[in-house]
């Protein structure tokens, strides 16, 4: 098998990368309408890894909420309204966060680097010292309709060369930059105002300036809290939604 339990310095492990491409293939619905999840045995013998590579991926997806394991019933896909998780800040399941980008598409372009901007350091409440790569992309649920969203994404000096093998048309960007730089999400932290267009805003989202806009700032941080990736996303007040599923203990 060309599975690793070590692997080399710099390179993702080999469970991150399993994760990486079952998480795609479950987004993109691959394994919708009753479509049976495939077995470890089987998840061995697609990837040529071994069976501990395969259940380290599969807690990985079980702990963003994208599948639940029962004993004797094999692994299930979890609905997409099911992925929502509790009520809780800072976010600790990013399922909610991928089902968010699942059934839209946008396309990011390299804008500049630099320090972090201050207004977006200040949201933060990390240290965000350090140079930044900074990426804009605007999202819609297909290309002839209104924006729902624009983003700003950055992307921190320590990920090095991980940010240039990003693939700019592929949608969500934490996702790819787990497997490409081979860091570890240990901690998501999410800030959501409600504040008026700017200008700038305003153009890319076709509102008139002052418009009523939702304002989500999100912080990826590894597990010793260092903060590697940020998003800043604007969505107009009247083309977002946002449904959560709680479920009270007896």
């Amino acid at each position: 098998m060309a599975d690793a339990a070590t692997p080399p310095k710099g390179k993702t492990p080999r469970y991150m990368q399993v994760a990486g491409e079952l998480r795609e293939a479950i987004l993109a619905d691959r394994y919708a309408d009753g479509k049976q999840f495939p077995t470890e045995t089987a998840l061995c013998r697609q990837y040529d890894v071994s069976r501990f590579t395969v259940r380290e991926a599969l807690k990985r997806l079980q702990a963003e909420g994208l599948i639940a394991r029962k004993r004797g019933s094999g692994t299930v896909v979890q609905p997409a309204a099911a992925r929502g998780g509790a009520l809780h800040q800072p976010l600790s399941n990013v399922g909610e966060l991928l089902q968010y980008a699942r059934d839209s598409e946008v396309v990011y372009s390299e804008r500049d680097s630099g320090s972090l901007p201050q207004h977006v350091a200040e949201q933060i409440g990390e240290n965000t010292d350090g140079t930044w790569r900074r990426f804009r992309g605007v999202r819609r649920q297909t290309p002839d309709t209104a924006p729902i969203a624009v983003t700003d994404a950055y992307f921190h000096e320590k990920l090095g060369d991980a940010v240039d093998k990003l693939d700019l048309a592929a949608g969500t960007l934490f996702s790819q930059i787990e497997r490409t730089a081979g860091v570890t999400i240990g901690r998501v932290t999410q800030d959501i105002q409600a504040i008026a267009a700017d200008d700038r805003i305003a153009k890319f989202l076709e509102i008139d300036e002052g418009d009523p806009v939702l304002r989500i700032v999100r912080c990826y941080l590894d597990p010793k809290s260092s903060a590697y990736e940020i998003s800043v996303s604007h969505h107009p007040g009247d083309r977002f939604a946002y449904a959560m599923h709680i479920d009270l203990d007896s």
